[in-house]
């Protein structure tokens, strides 16, 4: 666990089976050496698997039937989340400033419908969506969504935040039951630490980390990449 203590000195507790203690470093040595630190402390168990996430849509069934008049959502492959999948329909979202054509849906349908950006894609549209989780549509964009059958104006563009997808035994088996944020590090031409990714518990989840293609091109990653948690966050009420 780190705690910053002043604008100088970070405070740093190490706490497993072996030993228990707080130690105070500088934070120019924290900043060079304890990223190096932490990789060694965890190991190989705490690798992460890396999905990107491009723009994609996620639909209600009414919305469904609107957009497209059918029944059922046909499945072209499975993604990595249990029961996630990709369709092989699409769409186009639309704005008074400009069109995206060609937006996958992704299967299965939910109790919502959700558009999901990056912030270039925002920029191009001329929105301002907020940074959340999936599901979190208070201050979301209203967007048009065009399919072949019908077209909806919805309050639902989002950014969705970065996040680990994650069971509560999960969590209890890696460590991080009392976690409710990490820092991964990926390890590319342009090495890189995210901060402030969230824990998202599932009652399913393989252990996969989601980044959009903004944080991933940024990176130099790609879906199949593998990161390194470097640093935990206790939840504020802790």
């Amino acid at each position: 666990m780190l705690e910053l203590l002043t604008n100088f000195y970070y405070k740093i507790y190490l706490n497993n089976s072996i030993f228990s203690c707080v130690l105070i470093f500088k934070k120019q040595f924290v900043y060079n050496y304890l990223p190096f630190i932490c990789i060694i402390k965890i190991g190989d168990f705490m690798k992460i698997l890396l999905g990107v996430s491009n723009r994609h849509v996620h639909l209600t069934k009414e919305d469904y039937k609107i957009l497209f008049n059918k029944e059922e959502l046909n499945k072209v492959r499975d993604l990595v989340q249990p029961h996630q999948y990709v369709s092989d329909l699409f769409v186009d979202i639309k704005t008074e400033k400009n069109i995206i054509k060609h937006v996958r849906v992704l299967g299965p349908l939910r109790d919502y419908t959700q558009v999901e950006i990056s912030k270039t894609d925002s920029y191009f549209l001329g929105l301002n969506p907020p940074i959340v989780d999936s599901g979190d549509l208070e201050n979301a964009c209203n967007i048009k969504i065009i399919g072949p059958c019908g077209s909806i104006n919805r309050k639902c563009a989002i950014i969705s935040d970065r996040h680990i997808h994650i069971t509560k035994e999960q969590k209890e088996k890696l460590g991080l039951k009392d976690i409710d944020e990490v820092s991964v590090l990926f390890e590319t031409e342009k090495t890189t630490i995210f901060s402030n990714v969230k824990l998202k518990i599932c009652d399913e989840a393989n252990l996969e980390m989601h980044l959009d293609t903004d944080d991933a091109n940024g990176a130099l990653l790609k879906t199949g990449d593998y990161g390194k948690i470097v640093s935990l966050k206790k939840p504020q009420n802790y």
